[in-house]
This record gives structure tokens, C-alpha cells and sequence, in this order.
């Protein structure tokens, strides 16, 4: 066993003196935050979000939490730091909040307003139509839940809208892939496709093009007959679109139309209701 005499001992453990008062000066730091009284760290929160200075906002309501975790401050500062978070466009991190806050409090006065940030945290990461719509689809979700828990307020007024550009957003998906498909000759699969988006997505402005799309590869595939009925429910439709007015003269060209017949077969006014009707009728 090695034997130390006296001063080697105090040499050496003069020598760890400096790392252990550096260790435990990291530690002491990596604890430090904001303090105070609560009402004065939450207003504090509040005035730096008035300021735009969103991480010092998040700093103030964290240590509400951490000195205060039993009081009704702590409560309201947990949503703030989810709303924190929100503007910083840290989303993950804003849902996370925001779940733990909604299963905590779910009778608080509040809750409203915090489920309908979790949707616009959803909604503010839908990406563009080139890449995969899980985010998109994620949305849509959250926001209906706003509507369906908290139907005739504000927050659902605005989900409502939200979700409509949601499924304009898929249906514009769907019309990307199926023009690709189209490209490349695989007829049926971008049937599919434009189906989909007559079938599902009715409100939506992408329905005359998957129409014009639909008659396009009918008359491509020799399908006359559902050619000039894919064309018809357009017509019926939307007389006035470009996209009928393509369609139509390609039905003129393959014969199946007389140009004199235009104006005569689709000037009657589409009612509520007539292209659902119309699309299943025909077909």
C-alpha cells in the first residue's frame, strides 16, 4: 500500500483546490435564474414579451414554476411558457407545454385558449405541398378538436378556417402527385388521384383541374363515354372556368362535342347540393 508523508498529501490536495471550487462554481451557475417575488418574476415574464424578447419571457415564467410550483401563478405561467415557446417557433416544445398544462388543468378557465395554441403550433409546421403531409394532417386534428370541444367561440371560428386551408393544402397534395402520375403515363394511379380530390375535397378550388385531368386521361385511355361525362358535371359546374374551357375543346376535337352545343347545355345555375348529386349520378 503507497504511504504519503504529510506534505505530499497537502501538495496534492492543494493542487484539486482549484477544481473543485470550479466544479462547484459550475454548479452554483447552472442553477441560477431569475428571483424574486412571484407576482413580480410573472410580470416580469410578461413585460419581456410585450418587449419581443421572447427567451427572457420564457426565463421569468420557468422560475415561477421553479420557486413557486404550488401557486396559482404557477399555473398561468406554464401557459405562458408555452406561449413562450410558440413565438420563438420552438412548436415541439410549445406542445409538449401545452399537453402537460391541458392534462393538469383540464376544468381551468383557460383551457380553451390553450388548446387552440396546440393547434396553431401544429399548424404553423404543415409544410409545402413537395413533402409528406403528417404535419398537415396533425392540424387538421388538433383544430377540429378546438371546434368540436369549444364550438361558438372565437378559437373555433378561427380553427374553421384554418382547417379549410388544411384540406385545401391535401387536396393540393393529391393534385401534385397525380399530375406526376399523369407525366409519367401511369394513367390509373393518377385517376386515383383526381378522384380523390373530386370525391373528398369538393370545397376546394383544385376540383376543376382534377375534372379537366380526369377527362384529359379518359379521352387519352379512348374512354369517350366517361370523357364527356367527367366533362358534363365540369360544365354543370363551372361553366365559366378555363378548365371546362380546355376540356370542351378537346371533346370537340375528338368529336364527341359540336362547338355549337356550349352555351346551350351549361347555362343553367348550379344549386347547393347539384355536384355531389351530379358526380354520383353520372357515375
Amino acid at each position: 500500500m503507497p504511504h504519503f508523508s504529510p506534505r505530499a498529501l497537502f501538495l496534492a490536495l492543494t493542487a484539486l483546490l482549484p477544481l473543485l471550487s470550479a466544479c462547484s462554481s459550475d454548479d452554483e451557475n447552472s442553477k441560477v435564474g431569475p428571483t424574486g417575488p412571484v407576482e413580480e418574476l410573472y410580470n416580469n415574464g410578461v413585460d419581456a414579451l410585450n418587449a419581443r424578447r421572447f427567451s427572457s419571457a420564457g426565463d421569468q415564467f420557468n422560475a415561477v414554476e421553479q420557486n413557486y410550483p404550488y401557486s396559482s401563478w404557477a399555473v398561468q405561467a406554464q401557459l405562458m411558457s408555452g406561449y413562450s415557446a410558440y413565438l420563438q417557433n420552438k412548436y415541439t416544445d410549445a406542445i409538449g407545454i401545452l399537453d402537460r398544462w391541458i392534462q393538469l388543468h383540464p376544468a381551468h378557465r383557460d383551457v380553451a385558449y390553450a388548446y387552440y395554441l396546440r393547434g396553431l403550433s401544429y399548424y404553423e409546421q404543415i409544410a409545402d405541398i413537395q413533402r409528406d403531409q403528417k404535419d398537415t394532417e396533425q392540424a387538421m386534428n388538433a383544430l377540429r378538436e378546438v371546434v368540436n370541444r369549444f364550438p361558438g367561440t372565437s378559437y373555433a371560428q378561427d380553427a374553421k378556417l384554418k382547417i379549410d386551408l388544411c384540406i385545401d393544402h391535401l387536396a393540393g397534395k393529391e393534385m401534385e402527385i397525380g399530375r406526376y402520375y399523369q407525366k409519367q403515363h401511369l394513367y390509373e394511379a393518377a385517376i386515383g388521384r383526381f378522384q380523390r380530390v373530386v370525391d373528398d375535397y369538393q370545397t376546394t378550388n383544385h376540383v376543376p383541374e382534377a375534372l379537366a385531368r380526369l377527362t384529359e386521361i379518359y379521352l387519352v385511355l379512348g374512354l369517350k363515354d366517361q370523357a364527356r361525362k367527367t366533362a358534363s358535371v365540369l360544365g354543370y359546374n363551372y361553366p365559366g372556368s378555363e378548365w371546362y374551357s380546355d376540356s370542351y375543346a378537346q371533346l370537340v376535337e375528338n368529336g364527341i362535342a359540336n362547338p355549337v352545343d356550349k352555351a346551350g347545355n351549361n347555362n343553367e345555375p348550379s344549386r347547393p347540393g347539384f355536384f355531389s348529386r351530379t358526380w354520383h349520378a353520372v357515375f
